[in-house]
């Protein structure tokens, strides 16, 4: 396979757009510019089979402890199912959190629910990191309306610059605060709130805190200690890992911003990929489908990077969002069994809305010499009222594909030819709502999990993450002088930095 090219393929099989093409509720996924026919797809299946794929899924949804280097069971699922699909312990949980959710942000939206000054709230800043705020932040964009009821915004660096230039722009009389962590202890955010904290109080008093902050948590003892009242905390299982809980009570600030009727249809739209996920043979299965591709292009053609292109502005911070729940996720040396991975696994993901990055790395993916595997997503409807610019979009994003797939020869002019033959998949949504990005973002997430199985990693796990954390904590001692990291090349920057501050 890997000798022949996909100009090739188009012409023995002129209708590998019919074959390689499958659509789901207004969501269709196109691989016929991907380096494989549908016969490595059947082979991948069985892959997929014979790594437990299926057993994982049924697994998963029914509260098995799945993340077994934390003992944890993997139900993100449970808070968008409304049917008894997952389990219903965890179901009927989700959906009592999701009810007092939807009491606040509903009052908050009404102006109901006040500030300690009696004016309503206009303006909303999530306080997290990490999966705390890339999964609201990308649905907050991609759905908020320009009449919405409140402005959302999101502070997740620890760089002070990032909260003090968004507090010079807010009235403290109005701005609520909603601090997102399960632990209610991650360093960065918790920085952040008691800065947050110290602004409110300067201008309102220590008693405002109580009705100008929210928390996101499990941790009701820490919530309390700030300051945050019982009615403001909103909990979620311990069965949610935090790249998975946009559904959960953390996705609040994404409620608040498009409304809970649109919250709800986004989680409609997550189930009914959910359904699919676990009806669906896996040589029809979307995510499975995703997975197997992916697969392909790591752990077989040894394609090192893949770039995730959203040609709608609406879809920015999808990218980013991805990097985390693929490279988190599926980003491990070792298998389940703590046996060192052999092979291939987890492609470095980047990205870039659009027709600007044509113009920033195109060049790479067309001329360079590492081949980088493509996903370009289109939506068919536009989101404004601007006429041919939707035109001109999509027929960039589709010209693009073209590009990489067949190239252009130029044996006069060799800086011109492009080798073509570089794979991609084309994701077209047929409008960007709540229910079609709901479905684009669960099949996102099983994409993930059918991967991980493959491999044998858990993808539910991030103890790379955890390390720099702790190891955080003497350096930051010894910048207050307080103590010498043991690492030297740690100790000189230390010094270097001391010596340059008054």
């Amino acid at each position: 396979m890997a000798g022949v090219t996909l100009t090739e393929m188009f012409a023995v099989d002129p209708m590998r757009p019919k074959s390689l093409n499958w659509n789901l509720n207004g969501l269709s996924v196109d691989l016929s510019r991907q380096r494989l026919t549908l016969a490595t797809l059947e082979l991948l299946a069985e892959l997929a089979r014979e790594a437990g794929v299926e057993g994982t899924r049924r697994a998963m949804f029914e509260g098995e402890l799945i993340n077994t280097t934390e003992s944890r069971a993997v139900l993100h699922v449970a808070l968008r199912d409304s049917s008894g699909l997952t389990n219903s312990d965890a179901a009927n949980q989700a959906r009592t959190q999701r009810q007092a959710m939807a009491a606040f942000a509903d009052g908050v939206r009404r102006g109901e629910e006040t500030g300690a000054t009696g004016r309503t709230f206009n303006d909303v800043v999530n306080i997290g990191i990490g999966g705390s705020h890339l999964g609201p932040m990308t649905v907050t964009r991609a759905l908020e309306a320009a009449d919405a009821p409140l402005r959302v915004h999101y502070v997740a660096n620890v760089d002070g610059y990032d909260l003090a230039s968004l507090l010079r722009r807010l009235d403290p009389d109005r701005a609520l605060f909603l601090v997102a962590s399960k632990s209610f202890t991650t360093q960065e955010t918790m920085a952040n709130a008691a800065s947050a904290k110290a602004w409110l109080t300067s201008a309102l008093g220590a008693d405002a805190v109580s009705m100008h902050f929210a928390a996101l948590s499990t941790n009701a003892d820490a919530v309390k200690t700030f300051g945050i009242s019982p009615e403001r905390m909103f909990a979620f299982a311990d069965w949610v890992g935090g790249r998975f809980s946009l559904w959960s009570s953390v996705g609040l600030s994404a409620m608040l911003a498009i409304g809970t009727v649109a919250f709800d249809q986004l989680l409609a739209g997550a189930h009914a990929m959910d359904r699919h996920f676990t009806e669906a043979p896996l040589i029809t299965n979307l995510p499975v489908l995703m997975a197997l591709t992916d697969i392909w292009n790591r752990s077989f053609l040894g394609l090192p990077a893949r770039a995730v292109l959203p040609y709608d502005e609406r879809l920015r911070h999808l990218p980013t969002h991805l990097q985390q729940l693929e490279m988190e996720s599926n980003g491990k040396a070792v298998t389940m069994d703590g046996e060192q991975i052999t092979g291939a696994a987890a492609s470095v993901v980047f990205g870039m809305t659009g027709t600007n990055g044509q113009h920033t790395f195109h060049q790479l993916l067309h001329q360079g010499p590492a081949l980088v595997a493509v996903e370009f997503i289109g939506v068919a409807q536009p989101g404004h009222g601007f006429e041919g610019h939707h035109e001109k979009l999509l027929a960039n994003m589709l010209a693009q594909a073209e590009a990489l797939a067949l190239g252009t020869e130029a044996p006069e002019t060799p800086h011109h030819a492009c080798p073509g033959n570089r794979p991609s998949t084309v994701i077209l949504l047929q409008q960007l709502d709540p229910f079609h990005l709901g479905m684009l973002l669960a099949l996102y997430e099983h994409k993930v999990m059918v991967e991980g199985t493959i491999w044998g990693i858990n993808s539910f796990d991030q103890f790379g993450v955890e390390l720099g954390k702790r190891l955080a904590g003497p350096v930051l001692d010894a910048l207050k002088g307080e103590g010498t990291p043991v690492d030297p090349a740690t100790a000189a920057s230390v010094y270097r930095i001391k010596s340059w501050r008054p």
